[in-house]
């Protein structure tokens, strides 16, 4: 297979080179794809149609014509040159009225005019020049472009000139725009109308992007249905039941951690309140230390499991939700100013939000001394950077950051425990509404927390 593909090779980069700048240039909607592949070879054979009639068909329709009228020209010469005639030439001049119709008069002899410039694709003054030529073989003028509905031709005779008008139609195939206008007309009407059925295929492929696009933002999914072609028609099912498996899988997950949560709760709170007799001892603080830390830790490990759970999409002021954090911050002892410019209004699931905020400015505030918060909606997105002046994450450990139960403590702050969770649920809020979280370099010169999630 090598062997035979060697003597193309030479042209493979040409090829890769045409490919990419087809891509670039090319549309990528599916519909205008479509759409450029029924419409080129129609237009390709069009055009070759045309080429074809306009050579073959319409330049030998045209000879044939113009051969005709310079027969009957040159029968007239050769009545003029062999048989006698009256004083005026009435007899001719009446022949050519009623037998040919043209309108022909013999004039003294007198010089031929000049020759006129010949248009370059004038088929009536190439074809008639050519037939004169052949089939009379005496001196003439033709002036095809000086009277828009007559041709003039001059012959000259021995003793005189022979002058004749006939209309432009006896000499070329007037009626040829015809076949270009219904060919033209025909294909406008069945390109609409592919047009329309081509819609009509395209929409169910659209409202499926659509649901999955929603369903993987978190959104709510209504009135979707399988329609469309056979295919189509697959995806849309396979889409629904994944649909449907998902729900149920999320809530038997969820129903699974409320029983986990319920018991462990109970277990909890059976130890405090076996702590709470014990008395105040080095002990027992140490223990209810350890107690709130586990409540602390449970709390987290169910949030991050939970995920977003049955929270709705919600209309939500993110001015006053930031407002709100600083706030609680503020109440906490904790020094976080907020700011959000532009449109405030977003859909979003508006407590996990909130959860994700308040972790990152949890961490912001555990290894520094200084958050900042800011929100805008560009283009359609909702966009919140957290900002603190501690030591901040090397570059090549912030993916790993994002691990459940990673902790990067070694870096950062020994003295300070955790699940290590506070990155990972942050993470999978911004992606349950169909964003991201992305940690960059912080111009306080600590650590940048930045949510971008769709508006």
């Amino acid at each position: 297979m090598t062997t035979l593909l060697r003597p193309f090779k030479p042209l493979l980069g040409p090829y890769k080179a045409i490919s990419r700048f087809m891509y670039r240039v090319m549309p990528k909607g599916l519909f205008t794809r479509t759409f450029l592949i029924i419409v080129t070879p129609i237009v390709i054979l069009q055009s070759v149609l045309v080429f074809v009639f306009m050579e073959r068909h319409y330049q030998l329709v045209s000879q044939r014509m113009s051969e005709a009228v310079v027969r009957e020209i040159a029968a007239v010469v050769y009545v003029l040159e062999h048989y006698p005639q009256d004083p005026n030439y009435a007899n001719v001049e009446q022949l050519a009225s009623r037998a040919l119709g043209m309108s022909m008069t013999v004039t003294p002899l007198e010089p031929l005019p000049p020759p006129a410039p010949k248009p370059f694709f004038d088929v009536i003054d190439q074809e008639l020049s050519k037939a004169i030529s052949q089939k009379i073989g005496k001196p003439f003028w033709i002036d095809t472009v000086g009277r828009s509905r007559f041709v003039e031709i001059r012959i000259q005779l021995e003793d005189s000139i022979l002058r004749v008008f006939t209309r432009r139609s006896q000499t070329f195939a007037s009626n040829s725009h015809i076949f270009l206008v219904w060919m033209f007309s025909t294909s406008l009407v069945l390109v609409i109308i592919a047009l329309l059925f081509l819609r009509n295929q395209i929409r169910p492929i659209i409202r499926l992007a659509d649901a999955a696009d929603a369903f993987g933002k978190g959104r709510p999914v209504e009135n979707f249905r399988a329609s469309g072609a056979r295919e189509v028609r697959r995806a849309s099912l396979a889409f629904i039941d994944m649909r449907r498996r998902i729900e149920r899988q999320i809530e038997q997950r969820t129903t699974m951690l409320a029983g986990v949560s319920h018991d462990l709760r109970t277990i909890l709170t059976r130890l405090r309140l076996q702590l709470a007799f014990l008395g105040d001892t080095p002990e027992s603080e140490a223990m209810r230390k350890d107690v709130g830390e586990m409540s602390n830790m449970l709390e987290d490990y169910l949030a991050f499991a939970s995920g977003d759970g049955d929270e709705d999409i919600q209309q939500t002021d993110i001015a006053a939700l930031l407002e709100e954090l600083e706030e609680e911050a503020e109440i906490s002892g904790l020094d976080l100013k907020a700011r959000f410019d532009g449109d405030m209004d977003a859909e979003v699931r508006r407590l996990s939000l909130k959860r994700c905020l308040s972790n990152l400015i949890t961490n912001g505030c555990k290894y520094g001394n200084r958050v900042e918060v800011t929100g805008s909606i560009e283009k359609g997105w909702l966009v919140i950077t957290v900002d603190d002046d501690g030591p901040g994450i090397p570059e090549d450990q912030r993916e790993l950051a994002f691990q459940a139960f990673h902790r990067l403590d070694l870096a950062r702050n020994m003295d300070e425990s955790g699940s290590g969770l506070g990155l990972a649920i942050a993470r999978d809020v911004a992606r349950g509404h169909g964003g991201d979280l992305y940690l960059e370099d912080s111009p306080l010169g600590g650590l940048r927390a930045r949510i971008r999630i769709p508006a």
